[in-house]
């Protein structure tokens, strides 16, 4: 007779097996679709942040699909500062666009990024991954919280430039020398540096350097067998690296039609110009990167500048069994990112794109910090201060920490993308309006341009003369001589320099302008002693030559209060007018066929 305790089992349910625990905390895959999340969101939505991105790359992008696009300096053979292969690749990719249904230059624009969403997206995956093995799965879930959720990804996980390749391979490369599991990885490790210095920017392989140390500290502590494996693990490394420049130099000797070793050409330029290099384009106070970081990572910068101290803080107060290894271990885990900013606060010439490379070490350090910091938290001991206040209590304030940092994110990617995201949409109609050979025209607003993807096919960007003195982009030469393709790349070209000197040959008469791209501030014309610039008119008021086509909100910067240009704040009365953003139009015109011209 069975016994009274048994219980029925459903026989399906004997065989059911109960499922264990992911060791990552979460399912890797779990990890993949909320990066992937984040990042197609920011393919979807994030503004071109810098002009760099459009002249430097996107341009170059379409003249190798399309045929036509501007060119700057940089790939003048003259220069040649820029990488053929990097464009190649990228081009390749939007390209494949054209194999489905209804593509069209716009598709194949969005289809690169969200091509960038993805590649990102499995680079962060596998750094993620090897944090959870190599330090803890809770650390690896603050990895994810710090960056998925940083308006600084938003920024920087799909955008077209060097900086955010080699981001991607950084992540790579931190992979390789962290995960330890099944031996050394110096030379994998050193190959996806290497390809993120060499295809991308050379200064970005700095960021090996901790773990290089790391590696020579461990093989000089050890006997001469270890110190000869580990100098090949490094020969290797280096004859990898040497096979990547290889391979650049010869795609750019056939692209410039000449030896081009293009990282040097970027080093050469940015340290030993003799013409002024970078510091051209302006300089910054050394506080512009901690302020920019602030507003890309809010509490999470704070928690990556902490991490070391409190690491050092916690081996003082609460030392472990944990040796020597470790604790040097944790130490070069942390470099990169302080190492970063130091090099960078350093140099007088400062762009946002700069600190992209680092971004995956500062969600690191502040995953460390927030896990060192959490461990004190929650001490249970009785007898300490903090073990007497309720385990309620310690939530609540760790839940408000990350709501915090969580609503500040989305205020600033909010306001970030109802701000700026004009002149991605602005262009539609010329689709139906627009005729072939049109051209379509920047003034004082020609650093907004997205880029030709935007225009219609064979409808082009020119310039008209403005108040910028500086030099602006000319076109790629679109003759066929030679071999017949892309001859732009390696043709001469005229009125392009590294002075950064305005060429008058640039511009074009207002009279040849089919569509003109301006911006109007209602604002700024409401102070009594406003008035237009000679060379930037009001062309959104002149009714007489130009007709508007699609007018969108734009952002006035200059009039907006730091708080509603760092946030978002809703445009609702019951807001202060004090605090609430100000708005200028960002305009497409027609050209009035029955109007005359109102100059150049």
């Amino acid at each position: 007779m069975p016994s009274p305790e048994r219980q029925f089992v459903h026989p399906q349910a004997a065989h059911a097996k109960k499922k264990a625990p992911s060791r990552f905390g979460i399912e890797p895959i779990t990890a993949f679709y909320i990066f992937l999340g984040v990042n197609i969101v920011a393919a979807l939505f994030a503004p071109i942040q810098d002009c760099d991105e459009t002249f430097n790359y996107w341009e170059p992008t379409h003249y190798l699909s399309h045929g036509y696009g501007l060119q700057t300096w940089e790939y003048s053979p003259d220069y040649a500062i820029r990488s053929w292969l990097y464009i190649a690749i990228h081009a390749a990719v939007a390209n494949m666009r054209r194999l489905f249904p209804r593509s069209n230059k716009v598709a194949e624009f969005y289809f690169l990024r969200c091509a960038l969403a993805f590649a990102c997206a499995m680079c962060q995956t596998l750094m993620w991954r090897t944090i959870c093995l190599t330090l803890n799965p809770r650390v690896g879930m603050f990895f994810i919280l710090a960056l998925a959720s940083s308006p600084g990804n938003f920024h920087a996980s799909t955008a077209y430039l060097p900086s955010s390749f080699a981001m991607y391979t950084a992540m790579l490369g931190a992979m390789a020398f962290m995960n330890w599991r099944g031996g050394l990885k110096t030379s994998q490790g050193m190959f996806w540096f290497a390809l993120g210095g060499v295809i991308g920017w050379p200064f970005a392989a700095a960021l090996c350097a901790p773990f290089l140390v790391e590696e020579a500290v461990f093989a000089l502590l050890s006997d001469r067998e270890r110190l000869f494996e580990a100098a090949i693990r490094i020969v290797r490394g280096v004859i990898a690296a040497m096979l990547l420049v290889f391979l650049d130099t010869a795609v750019n000797t056939f692209f410039y039609k000449k030896v081009v070793v293009v990282p040097w050409n970027i080093v050469k330029y940015n340290i030993l110009s003799k013409t002024g290099g970078p510091e051209l384009y302006g300089t910054e106070p050394w506080t512009f990167y901690f302020k920019n970081l602030i507003l890309n990572f809010n509490i999470w910068f704070v928690l990556a500048l902490l991490a070391l101290p409190l690491f050092l803080a916690q081996k003082i107060f609460s030392p472990s069994a944990q040796g020597f290894h470790s604790g040097l271990r944790t130490v070069v885990f942390m470099a990169p990112f302080y190492m970063w900013l130091a090099i960078f606060t350093l140099q007088p010439h400062k762009e946002e794109r700069f600190m992209y490379p680092v971004y995956p070490f500062l969600a690191l350090n502040a995953a460390m910090a927030t896990h060192i910091l959490l461990a004190a938290f929650g001490h249970a001991n009785p007898r300490t201060l903090i073990g007497k206040i309720p385990a309620r209590l310690k939530f609540a304030v760790v839940l408000l920490f990350f709501l915090a940092s969580f609503d500040l994110a989305i205020l600033r990617v909010l306001g970030t993308w109802t701000a700026y995201s004009a002149p991605m949409s602005l262009y539609k109609e010329l689709d139906f309006i627009g005729a072939r050979g049109d051209s379509v025209c920047f003034g004082k607003e020609w650093y907004r341009f997205p880029s030709s993807y935007f225009l219609p096919r064979d409808m082009r960007a020119k310039f008209i003369r403005s108040e910028f003195r500086g030099l602006l982009p000319g076109e790629f030469s679109e003759a066929r001589t030679g071999f017949g393709f892309w001859s732009g790349t390696w043709l001469p070209t005229t009125g392009l320099n590294d002075r950064n000197e305005e060429d008058l040959s640039k511009y074009v008469d207002l009279r040849t302008c089919a569509f003109l791209v301006d911006t109007q501030y209602p604002e700024r014309q409401k102070d009594v002693d406003w008035a237009a610039p000679p060379r930037e008119p009001d062309y959104i008021a002149d009714k007489e030559h130009w007709e508007e086509v699609t007018c969108l909100p734009f952002l006035d910067a200059a009039s907006t209060p730091f708080l509603a240009r760092t946030l978002w704040v809703p445009d609702w009365d019951i807001v202060p007018e004090r605090y609430r953003r100000k708005w200028g139009r960002h305009c497409l015109l027609r050209k009035r066929k029955e109007g005359g011209s109102s100059g150049a």
